[in-house]
């Protein structure tokens, strides 16, 4: 009896000591509603705790990063146990300018705190290029996406997406939230804009038994919606450990971005704890108000002295009123937030000093400056704008261009109108245009042909934004490797939109004018003098070629005869060496078959996209293929240097393009101007 006794005891300390041991790891769970005082959270990179309670993950920085985990990881079950975890938090984005704003933020689950390997860009500081889309990194996160990437086939500039392993979203949603339903709303969808500056709330939920990612999204003090954003099926039991740690990443890019978290709240095996509204931090105000003091000083003074006061008083205001006069007419003012005042332009520049100048052209010079209200870089280009034929449709179309948001595109932010000039403000590319690395005098530094494929994508990638992927088409018409700048990370980014068309899609264009650079004009322009996607896709073959030979599409011969760049490839392509037309600079990477194959078909896309028949030409969506491996190449290996060559003679001489016109020898062909080129 005492040994049935003594092990029932044994048991049932033994089954308590399971029991609470089962207990701990079920009640994991935390709230805070503000930041002030926490201990347990782990920091690094950009991210800290303001003084008012705010968890500021990257502040107005650009090309910055931060991480926020939770010291005590999530302890999660062996597969075969169920188990869910819930968790909420507010956010907010706000960016400097109301336009533009850094790359987002991300709920994350990983098996390290450690993710200082990550880039502060389009990787929202979680992965690399290297070990983006890796299984092996067993990550699950939920992005607040501002900006649309398309390598990662992103939807838009405005989305949640949920992420395992890399960026590519397994699902994703347009940012917003379905009005509750039933007697609380109508169900319908309400859009919501992550950048606004705004505090929102996200909830995250996962159960095992239907393994099934719940995202839902509102506005702040809105009871949670009954219908979820995304719910969408994810493997845990593949991609988890036993320990996760759990928390927030976020990256700017170049954009002057400050990314908080106002409160956090999460639960293992239940549903999260709500945030306190009235507990929660307030978000920072920026702008430029300044605390205004009334001086109410009585100074005795005579007349002659007062009247001496006010006459320099008038001189120094008139001085400088002359000094930054600019050109405000009344259909500007819906235009205000892109419109920069002359004085804070410059400033910026320094008074347009020429330790600032960055390089002249035939339209303009471009300067270096920091914007005195936030410290960020800008690139301001002045350009002569003396008729004013079409100008309020010309702002316009500036207006509408810097919507324009993708990474392989400068940003234009804004302009400025100052008597007989204009004033384009765009984002400042460190690196310059490539221009100077592959004509420079001396040259900067050989870029590597895995530089240059690289380049050539995201100048296509963007090519392709601008004529299919937004709101409206853009014809850019200047596509040249000066207009190809590079950003800190030897990006390319197709910019200068001085000569830029848009138009509604199933519209034709109405141009009329030749404009573009000598040798980048497709041969159709010298007879409608219409532009169209095709006359870009033209210039963008030239630019292939160039990239690929290092030389430029127009070359003068020391005979005074002129040598176009694209016969020049087929000559070669008819010895039987095409790879003979590569830059110089290259053959120590022409010893590498992948490198060999790239450079090769880079340059029979080129001299196809250069073809004479606009209609041979092909779309930037297939380009695209075609650089990423995505299309059979077919069009490609069927191309020889006989029927091109045959192709192009043809058609010239039945279009009638006598040698004076093929060659471009015209100044015609390199003339363009602000209003009367548009």
């Amino acid at each position: 009896m005492h040994i049935i006794l003594g092990l029932t005891m044994s048991s049932t300390r033994t089954l308590l000591f399971f029991f609470l041991l089962m207990k701990v790891s079920c009640d994991y769970g935390f709230i805070f509603n503000g930041f002030n005082g926490v201990k347990n959270l782990s920091l690094d990179g950009a991210s800290s705790i303001t003084p008012t309670g705010l968890l500021q993950l990257t502040g107005a920085t650009s090309n910055t990063m931060g991480h926020a985990f939770h010291r005590t990881p999530l302890r999660l079950p062996p597969p075969s146990k169920p188990f869910s975890f819930s968790t909420t938090f507010a956010f907010a984005i706000v960016s400097r300018n109301s336009d533009i704003s850094g790359h987002g933020i991300a709920f994350v689950m990983s098996p390290t705190g450690n993710l200082s390997t990550a880039i502060s860009s389009q990787f929202l500081g979680l992965f690399n290029r290297e070990n983006n889309g890796n299984s092996s990194n067993h990550i699950i996160a939920v992005e607040i996406d501002t900006i649309m990437n398309s390598e990662f086939h992103d939807i838009d500039y405005n989305h949640v997406g949920v992420d395992v392993n890399g960026l590519v979203s397994v699902d994703s949603h347009t940012a917003g939230y379905y009005d509750g339903g039933g007697s609380s709303g109508d169900g319908s969808f309400k859009n919501m804009t992550l950048a606004s500056g705004q505090a929102m709330q996200m909830w995250v939920e996962f159960s095992s038994e239907d393994s099934k990612v719940n995202v839902t999204l509102a506005p702040i003090g809105t009871p949670k919606p009954s219908r979820p954003l995304l719910s969408t099926a994810v493997n845990f039991s593949r991609e988890i450990f036993e320990k996760m740690h759990v928390g927030f990443s976020s990256a700017t890019g170049p954009w002057l971005t400050s990314h908080y978290i106002l409160g956090w709240s999460l639960t293992m095996d239940g549903q999260a704890e709500p945030l306190d509204y009235a507990k929660l931090p307030q978000l920072p105000r920026f702008g430029t108000k300044r605390d205004l003091r009334a001086l109410v000083t009585w100074l005795p003074l005579v007349s002659c002295a007062l009247l001496l006061l006010a006459v320099a008083a008038i001189a120094l205001i008139e001085r400088r009123r002359v000094k930054f006069a600019e050109i405000l007419e009344d259909w500007e003012l819906e235009y205000g937030p892109h419109r920069f005042a002359y004085k804070e332009l410059f400033r910026a520049t320094k008074g347009f000093k020429d330790k600032m100048l960055l390089g002249r052209g035939g339209f303009g010079r471009v300067y270096r400056g920091v914007l005195p209200s936030s410290n960020a870089e800008v690139a301001v280009k002045r350009v002569s704008h003396e008729s004013r034929q079409g100008m309020k449709e010309f702002v316009a179309e500036i207006v509408s261009i810097g919507r324009l948001r993708h990474r392989n595109i400068v940003q234009l932010l804004g302009y400025c109108r100052r008597k007989g000039e204009l004033l384009l403000v765009y984002d400042f590319m460190p690196n310059g245009s490539l221009d100077k690395f592959l004509h420079g005098h001396p040259p900067k530094a050989s870029l590597d042909w895995a530089q240059r494929f690289r380049i050539i994508k995201g100048v296509a990638s963007g090519l392709l934004y601008l004529h299919q992927d937004w709101e409206k088409i853009v014809i850019h018409r200047d596509i040249k490797a000066s207009n190809v700048l590079l950003d800190h990370e030897m990006n390319g980014r197709l910019g200068d939109f001085g000569l830029a068309r848009l138009y509604d899609h199933g519209n034709d264009p109405q141009t009329t004018h030749i404009v573009g650079t000598m040798g980048y004009i497709a041969p159709e322009l010298a007879k409608t003098g219409r532009s169209t996607t095709a006359t870009d896709v033209f210039a963008f073959g030239e630019f292939l070629l160039e990239v690929v030979c290092g030389r430029r599409p127009v070359v003068q011969e020391p005979n005074g005869h002129q040598l176009l760049l694209v016969d020049w490839v087929l000559e070669k392509w008819s010895g039987g060496s095409l790879l003979a037309a590569r830059d110089p600079r290259l053959r120590d990477d022409g010893g590498e078959e992948r490198s060999a194959a790239e450079m090769e078909m880079v340059l029979k896309l080129g001299l196809l996209c250069s073809h004479p028949v606009p209609e041979t030409r092909p779309s930037m969506r297939r380009v695209m293929q075609l650089l990423d491996g995505d299309d059979d190449g077919v069009v490609l290996r069927d191309l020889s240097p006989v029927n091109m060559g045959y192709s192009i003679l043809s058609f010239l001489q039945s279009e009638g393009f006598d040698e004076y016109v093929v060659s471009f020898p015209s100044p015609v062909a390199s003339l363009s101007s602000l209003s009367g080129g548009r």
